[in-house]
């Protein structure tokens, strides 16, 4: 083969090899790190927001609420 043919094939598997490579890069995503955020995919504008109302502030207020009720009832029961 004459050097002209070899040099051109080289040419073309490495044209070919980073447009495919380009296009598996492109089709998979990527982790993407934004402001403070890790971002998982480029679509994450697209996905649904999840939205947790807040709570009350005081997790055990039904476990204080029984405990109160049960102190009264002893002092009660005591009396």
């Amino acid at each position: 083969m004459s050097r002209k043919k070899t040099s051109g094939r080289i040419t073309r598997v490495t044209a070919i090899a980073i447009v495919t490579g380009t296009c598996l890069v492109g089709a998979t995503g990527c982790q993407v790190s934004m402001n403070g955020q890790t971002l998982p995919s480029p679509y994450y504008l697209q996905d649904d927001v999840q939205y947790f109302p807040a709570g009350p502030e005081f997790k055990l207020s039904r476990e204080a609420a029984a405990l109160k009720a049960a102190r009264a009832q002893e002092k009660l029961s005591r009396n």
